[in-house]
């Protein structure tokens, strides 16, 4: 059980939210909403970070999974498991995340380098950013970077807060 209670969902904010996600709140949504401005300003930054970059949804969707794993949020693999999979990603990849070092193609095995690096050592080492150079475009590099950023802080909420997916 959440350490919160659920928020009632009500309020403009909560409609702008109910927009991005189809009409509904999810369990994070109601925690968020504690904080209404803050529940307004996550759901434009996951808005644009889902919706509205030249970053490829298949790489977005790695990196929020194997976040989930690396962070031990289930929450985060349960919601975005399905994304994944209308991306691209089967079980061969999804199985592979879960693996401390996994075995994927090169351009996700950098990504996944990145994503390790950025989660659990903060630095990243030069050559690993040089190589995505050869995969990546400026704004996908700042992108991918922003979405690694963004699905730490969403996992690491989530975790302290103890929320949990619906059943």
């Amino acid at each position: 059980m959440a350490r919160l209670p659920d928020t009632d969902g009500a309020g403009e904010i909560a409609q702008r939210i109910r927009e991005r996600r189809g009409g509904t709140l999810r369990p994070l949504d109601r925690m968020l909403l504690h904080s209404p401005q803050l529940a307004d300003g996550w759901n434009s930054l996951l808005g644009a970070l889902r919706g509205r970059l030249e970053l490829p949804a298949d790489i977005r969707e790695l990196v929020i999974l194997r976040i989930a794993v690396l962070n031990r949020a289930p929450y985060e693999w349960t919601a975005h498991e399905p994304d994944a999979r209308r991306a691209g990603l089967g079980d061969g990849e999804l199985d592979e995340l879960r693996r401390e070092k996994p075995h994927l193609d090169i351009r996700q095995g950098r990504v996944i380098a990145y994503t390790d690096a950025m989660t659990r050592d903060i630095h990243v080492p030069d050559e690993l950013f040089d190589a995505l150079r050869a995969d990546f475009t400026d704004a996908e590099l700042v992108e991918l970077t922003a979405t690694v950023a963004a699905y730490n802080m969403v996992s690491r909420f989530l975790v302290a807060l103890d929320v949990q997916s619906p059943s």
